[in-house]
């Protein structure tokens, strides 16, 4: 099987265009296996006195805070995003195709693999309560499960205002930066100086935003000089300390359970600045990892990678869930150990194991589905697109926020399952 898929990617390897720029492909696997990997250590239930605890290492090992300064990848993922939208943008209009038939071919691909993922938890949530399961727990386990859809809610809208994007950055440059990033810094003085936390959520747009006009920069080669690459990255990392120690944002740059502020729930200011780091770096990182990707094995690893990258990223959490809802039923097997001890870290090795385990079987079952089959009829018009695009985001924002089997809100999760299919339905996503 592994010799099958290494062969098939490696006669895909063959046929690259040499114009293609293979460091956004390796960014775009290496951005979500960290992720994965991420989550996998930080989720720590254990037994203790024979009762099943939540634990999260976060919390456990305070100082590892400061690791999720390179664990958090997110601004990765959306400036990478950026350059494949404005490339496939750009490749539409050459070839005269408009904005409903792109908005089509980017989004059909996402959205698919997203409602396998709400399916299997809806029967889930159906097969737990039935056998007893307590709805507390369905909770939680369907909210960390769902978890990796949360950026999916927001870059579909990103995704549906990327031409836009794309235009304005043409037209007006740098300022299409500057101005989402002046939107942010107003929504953080809401959030934290005027109480008005409602209005800090509009920075899932402005932040993220922002980052994924990044990806235009870099697709038209500005900022190409070393000295400003270093400027991002000094500029950034001095930003994020100051924020970080003297003002109101966490050092932490993922959630912290029982924390009272998030630097990603919203997303405040503190993202923008990793987004300068991290974007610095990989300018400055490219001509190495250029050449690097020039030879067979490393391109050929990357281009299997990105084969089965969503299957991956949307999975990894059910598997985990799965996982440890098994050695739950069997006593607690191997959860034995205090998160952050020596004898906890011992045992996340062979974790480690049984999830990668899990999610082969998951990922050679599924990852197929990354590929949809070229539709049998014209792309919905694009208002469908859009309204349908919606009413999935809000669903999936729905399942991420509550995840499903609270007590009395079998309504509610009724509601937010059946929207995604809806609005994928009237988009035109399936059924086609």
């Amino acid at each position: 099987m592994i010799v099958k898929l290494w062969a098939s990617a490696a006669r895909l390897a063959e046929q690259t265009p040499p114009t293609r720029n293979r460091t956004i492909d390796l960014l775009r696997a290496l951005s979500i296996l960290v992720v994965v990997l991420g989550h996998w250590l930080m989720a720590a239930p254990w037994m203790q006195d024979g009762v099943a605890r939540d634990g999260h290492l976060l919390v456990a090992a305070p100082w590892f805070r400061w690791l999720t300064w390179l664990a958090q990848v997110m601004p990765v993922f959306f400036f990478v995003g950026g350059f494949s939208n404005g490339v496939t943008w750009d490749a539409a209009r050459r070839d005269g195709r408009g904005y409903a038939e792109w908005l089509d071919a980017r989004m059909r691909r996402l959205m698919l693999p997203v409602t396998g993922l709400i399916g299997f938890w809806a029967v889930a949530w159906v097969i737990a309560s039935v056998a007893g399961v307590s709805p507390a727990k369905i909770t939680i386990a369907s909210r960390i499960a769902m978890l990796p859809t949360w950026f999916l809610a927001v870059y579909f809208a990103v995704v549906m205002l990327a031409p836009v994007m794309r235009e304005a950055w043409r037209r007006f440059g740098t300022a299409t930066i500057v101005v989402p990033l002046l939107l942010a810094a107003l929504g953080d003085v809401a959030f934290f100086a005027w109480d008005a936390r409602g209005a800090g959520w509009l920075n899932y747009l402005f932040v993220w935003l922002g980052v994924h006009q990044l990806g235009f920069v870099w697709l038209d080669r500005h900022w190409r000089s070393p000295r400003q690459q270093w400027a991002l990255v000094l500029c950034g990392a001095i930003c994020l300390l100051v924020m970080t120690r003297a003002g109101p944002w966490p050092v932490s740059l993922v959630g912290v359970p029982g924390e009272d502020v998030s630097n990603t729930t919203p997303p405040h200011l503190p993202l923008l600045a990793l987004a300068a780091i991290q974007f610095g770096v990989v300018r400055l990182a490219e001509p190495a990892l250029a050449r690097l990707l020039e030879r067979r094995t490393p391109w050929t690893a990357t281009v299997l990678t990105n084969g089965m990258i969503m299957t991956v990223f949307l999975w990894h959490s059910t598997v985990m869930m799965l996982a440890f809802g098994a050695a739950l039923l069997l006593g607690g097997l191997g959860l034995q150990s205090e998160p952050a001890s020596g004898a906890w870290w011992l045992a996340r090795i062979p974790w480690l194991g049984v999830f990668g385990l899990g999610l082969a079987v998951f990922v050679a079952l599924l990852a197929r589905f990354e590929r949809p089959a070229p539709a049998a009829s014209p792309a919905a018009g694009a208002v469908r697109q859009v309204a349908g695009s919606a009413l999935a985001c809000g669903g999936i924002a729905a399942l991420v926020l509550t995840g499903l089997g609270g007590e009395g809100a079998v309504a509610g999760d009724l509601c937010a399952l059946v929207l995604p299919f809806a609005g994928a339905r009237l988009a035109g996503y399936s059924g086609r």
